[in-house]
């Protein structure tokens, strides 16, 4: 016999610790070399993990465990063959000996198959936002494994459902054989109450927001952007430009080009400390990070020299990014760097929020959601697309003028896009 072991790899310089997600193959099952295996996820991502050399799995960590950075979590017998695994099953009988054969084959495949009813990672992400069990859908990918469309038709499947609603019970409250009143009460209620272990990444969200709030001196400034004239411009080119890019023309990216614009005017708006704290970073370039939502928690990945892009290229990546990111395929390279960060409650319908500076960046901004408000416009009221925009920063980095003349600048630019395309 043969032994080799397999230790969880170097992922990234900040990764000290993984979760063993899920496995992909089975104790005690035959694996081809480079054969995914297993899936770790760390604090910035999700990545599978492939078979070394080819022969039999033994494992030595379990779903859910946390396995330290070179620790070992699987043992490989080199020794074992293709051949060596178990036979399926088959029943002879002198009548009808082929068809009862074919059927008890695939019968003990089923059986061996750990594949069956294991949701690919797609597919898991999909259950764990809309809350469907494994066990309720019957997976039609290899193996049997449960596929992204299996859970997309689950979901349409429960839409479609017809819901009855609980039956009541009338009960009456007598004092001194006197009826006082009579209530309907629900009969079926519930007060169950599960615990979930935090998944990796929701942790990691955790310990850096706690250390961003007592770790910075973050302060919050405000400001209102009318939408009036972005609005139009977007009703009136945004046709001319799916046509030609294949993309919408977004708020994002209008916004992401305002802020590189008057980042790369106020480099101190765009810097961070060094990790002694000692000295200040500056960037002439700007890389600007998107918040984006996912079932497993907020990434945000940067979009690099935002300052040199097109409107076409920053959209196309941030839905590009936006889709990698909902399916957890992002890498570790995807998901480092940023020097801002833009983040969105207004799809969510916030109106007001102060978002959480993400370190080591010294600023963030939040947008929200665009309300029609009455407003004074030239001595008249008039009813406008209105955004109330936050601006949070490390005051150690960033005065107070300075935050305050970043969110003007951004909202001169967004309420007159034309000095934005013109560059002024």
């Amino acid at each position: 016999m043969s032994i080799i072991e397999l230790k969880v790899p170097v992922i990234g310089e900040s990764v000290t610790e993984v979760t063993l997600s899920s496995w992909l193959k089975e104790d005690g099952a035959y694996v081809k070399q480079d054969e995914s295996i297993c899936e770790f996820e760390s604090d910035k991502a999700t990545i599978e993990a492939p078979a070394e050399k080819a022969g039999r799995l033994i494992w030595v960590a379990k779903e859910g465990d946390d396995i330290p950075i070179g620790g070992i979590y699987a043992k490989i017998d080199t020794s074992a063959s293709a051949e060596g695994e178990a036979p399926a099953k088959v029943v002879e009988t002198p009548v009808k000996t082929e068809t009862v054969a074919v059927e008890n084959k695939d019968s003990a495949e089923d059986e061996l198959s750990y594949a069956a009813g294991h949701p690919s990672p797609a597919a898991r992400k999909l259950m764990e936002e809309n809350g469907i069990n494994a066990n309720d859908v019957k997976g039609t990918g290899k193996d049997g494994r449960v596929t992204k469309d299996d859970i997309l038709k689950a979901i349409e499947a429960r839409k479609t459902q017809k819901t009855t609603a609980p039956k009541d019970e009338k009960v009456t409250a007598t004092v001194e054989n006197k009826t006082v009143a009579t209530v309907a009460v629900q009969s079926n209620f519930s007060r169950s109450k599960r615990e979930e272990k935090l998944s990796r990444m929701r942790r990691t969200i955790a310990t850096r927001l706690v250390s961003a709030k007592n770790n910075t001196a973050m302060l919050t400034t405000f400001n209102e952007i009318d939408l009036t004239a972005l609005m139009d411009l977007r009703k009136k080119y945004q046709d001319d430009f799916v046509k030609k890019y294949g993309v919408k023309l977004g708020f994002m990216s209008l916004f992401a080009k305002a802020c590189a614009k008057v980042l790369i005017e106020m480099p101190e708006v765009n810097a961070m400390l060094t990790e002694d704290e000692k000295s200040v970073i500056y960037h002439d370039y700007v890389d600007i990070s998107f918040a984006i939502s996912t079932p497993a928690g907020l990434v945000v990945p940067p979009i690099h020299n935002i300052e040199s892009l097109n409107f076409s290229d920053i959209e196309l990546k941030i839905k590009a990014l936006a889709e990698k990111a909902r399916v957890g395929s992002l890498t570790l390279e995807e998901m480092s760097g940023g020097t801002f960060t833009i983040t969105n409650g207004g799809v969510f319908g916030s109106m007001m929020s102060t978002p959480i500076i993400n370190p080591p960046q010294s600023a963030i901004l939040g947008m929200h959601a665009i309300i029609e408000r009455p407003i004074a416009v030239n001595g008249a009221i008039e009813i406008r697309p209105m955004m109330y925009v936050a601006l949070s920063y490390d005051h150690r980095v960033i005065d107070g003028s300075s935050s305050v003349t970043f969110l003007v600048k951004v909202k001169q630019l967004l309420e007159d896009p034309t000095r934005l395309l013109m560059n002024l």
